[in-house]
């Protein structure tokens, strides 16, 4: 469109085949600032563009997991959106106290265009080569995670999904910024504001209002919509699974816990399982019905009547005389990891009672960033509340009180203990599985560990306090090891994201990537800031997504776990191997996990 200079006579202006139409020179002039807006939403800052390939190339270097180029072009467009906003502070910081002040360094100005031209290409190039260098680290690592490793071309594409979400961030930070300068402008003409005060107070105006709108609303939105979601899903159930008739499972015709209200999770748990009779021909011994206690977010109103529920159905179902009576808090939808159930039974023949209880809908990560505080007063209240019945039972013949916990299950078992000791004197043996870094009860312990030991496998108190770390069955203790009862432990592998994330991580190097690494993680994975923290939260979502024994799937090592802390009266390694076997006998026949 040609400027009219305010004469709006269309036959003045010079004629071609398009077709012009006449527009007024104000709506003129508002068109071409918006055009030159949106342009200057894509104009980029060389200085800006250079920080944004080296954080790009950081990002690229191995972490825990393997990922693949979804997952990595996530991370890589989130760490060059960063690197962007550092590199343009700094070329900021250049041009106003060095370029701009010739008396302290007499710089060029301006910046010679060969440079503008060179730094964009010269990114590309870098980032080209470390991503085939990066493709080459993935395959390292699926090897050591025994994982399907990636291909050098697919790969790469990584670079493009990298360059639209940076750029996406990028934008909206400039959509941010500018809202704060036209708030600025607008103060400076009403208030007759001077100009550093109207943007600063401009700044503070769009920094409230950004996280107003994302606490106040994006979060709480999304946290509504997600548990409308995954209610819609707890309602459902997996095909296949139908109601127990055994009388000894929640969820039966003679239970007061309703089928229909034990939750997806909770109809997949009092649903599977080895009866007496598949036991008995497993073990070579006279076998019971094991037992199977459950109660859902819509067996009874609130907590403490779902804790009375779970208590009735215990006493139906004689829990209390069995030999060994397991308190299992559950992760966020109320999920009991299948292949740790199947194992306790196959060790005690049935002779068990497994109790659990769900105090969610959503999944362990969105408990896990929104509602920490819920998991951990659930867990208190189950174990307290079974415990003190238990109590009632005469000492000689009540079964052992066991506590087992995986992922948030620890976070949510852990919190019902404020030491070692609490959780000792209350229970006869506790195993607990890829605990959660925040777990507050595993941070103190891990912190205080003896001198010398490696934060991926302290030792703490030499062994006598009742606690001890594993990462595989070779490395858990032996007979010949102090270890006394009532033990305490943690499995944690050193690939397992879910152990290592912390927020820590954004501006902190982290003592286990000073140590020597463990069995499934990369020596070549490197602390950077910022990157770090953002390449381990993407190893989060790809967790369980590794084979067994790696990441956050602990696979049949839980059975060796389960033994070490139990004690089974005269247990063999052979005996280990022969419920093992049986153990991938029966998932196989009943299907995947989760």
């Amino acid at each position: 469109m040609v400027d009219t200079g305010g004469n709006n006579d269309i036959a003045d202006q010079p004629q071609d085949h398009h077709l012009r139409l006449a527009v007024p020179a104000p709506l003129d002039r508002l068109d071409n600032r918006f055009t030159e807006w949106i342009w200057g939403l894509l104009k980029l800052d060389f200085t800006g563009i250079a920080f944004a390939a080296f954080f790009f190339c950081w990002s690229l270097t191995p972490s825990l997991l393997p990922r693949d180029w979804l997952f990595q072009g996530l991370i890589g467009g989130i760490n060059s959106a960063i690197g962007y906003g550092v590199g343009t502070a700094i070329g900021w910081a250049v041009e106003r106290y060095l370029l701009r002040r010739r008396q302290w360094w007499p710089l060029p100005e301006p910046v010679p265009s060969a440079i503008k031209i060179f730094v964009p290409v010269a990114s590309v190039v870098a980032s080209i080569i470390m991503l085939v260098y990066a493709a080459g680290w993935q395959r390292e690592i699926a090897a050591l995670t025994d994982a399907e490793g990636t291909t050098t071309t697919g790969y790469i594409r990584t670079l493009g999904l990298s360059v639209l979400i940076g750029g996406l961030l990028v934008g909206l930070w400039r959509l941010l910024y500018d809202l704060a300068k036209l708030i600025a402008r607008q103060l400076m003409r009403r208030f007759k504001m001077s100009r550093s005060v109207a943007n600063g107070i401009g700044v503070v105006i769009v920094t409230v209002l950004f996280f107003m709108l994302v606490d106040g609303v994006l979060v709480r939105g999304i946290y509504a919509a997600t548990n409308t979601i995954f209610s819609l899903q707890n309602s459902e159930t997996r095909e296949g699974v139908e109601q127990p008739q055994d009388p000894m499972k929640s969820g039966s015709p003679e239970s007061a816990a309703s089928w229909d209200s034990l939750g997806f999770e909770g109809r997949n748990f009092v649903s599977r399982g080895l009866d007496a009779q598949q036991l008995e021909a497993a073990n070579g011994a006279p076998a019971k019905d094991p037992i199977r206690v459950y109660a859902g977010l819509e067996s009874a109103d609130d907590p403490e009547e779902r804790m009375d529920l779970v208590i009735d159905e215990l006493e139906r179902t004689g829990a209390f005389q069995r030999k060994v009576l397991v308190v299992i808090p559950t992760t966020g939808t109320g999920w009991v990891n299948p292949t740790t159930a199947q194992a306790i039974e196959l060790v005690h023949n049935g002779d068990t009672a497994l109790v659990a209880s769900q105090y969610s809908y959503l999944p362990s990560w969105i408990s896990f960033l929104a509602d920490q505080e819920k998991s951990q007063a659930a867990g208190r209240l189950l174990i307290e509340r079974v415990h003190q019945r238990w109590l009632q039972e005469p000492e000689a013949t009540r079964p052992k009180f066991m506590i087992y916990g995986e992922s948030l299950g620890v976070m949510a078992g852990a919190g019902a203990f404020d030491t070692l000791q609490a959780a000792r004197d209350t229970a006869d043996g506790v195993l607990w599985v890829g605990p959660p870094n925040s777990t507050s009860l595993w941070r103190s312990i891990v912190e205080r560990r003896d001198p010398g030991t490696p934060q991926v496998a302290p030792v703490y108190a030499d062994g006598l306090a009742g606690v001890r770390f594993a990462d595989s069955a070779p490395d858990l203790p032996t007979p010949a090891m102090t270890w006394p009862s009532p033990r305490v432990l943690f499995l944690q592998h050193p690939s397992d994201p879910v152990v290592w994330w912390s927020t820590d991580l954004m501006f902190n190097r982290p003592q286990w990537l000073d140590e020597v690494p463990g069995f499934d993680r990369s020596p070549s994975m490197k602390w950077f800031p910022v990157v770090t923290f953002w390449q381990v939260s993407a190893d989060l979502g790809n967790a369980a997504g590794v084979p067994d024994g790696h990441g956050h799937n602990y696979g049949t090592t839980v059975l060796d776990g389960w033994i070490s802390v139990v004690q089974p009266d005269g247990w063999t390694p052979a005996e280990t191997e022969r419920v093992r076997a049986a153990l991938v006998e029966a998932m196989k026949t009943e299907g995947p996990e989760k």
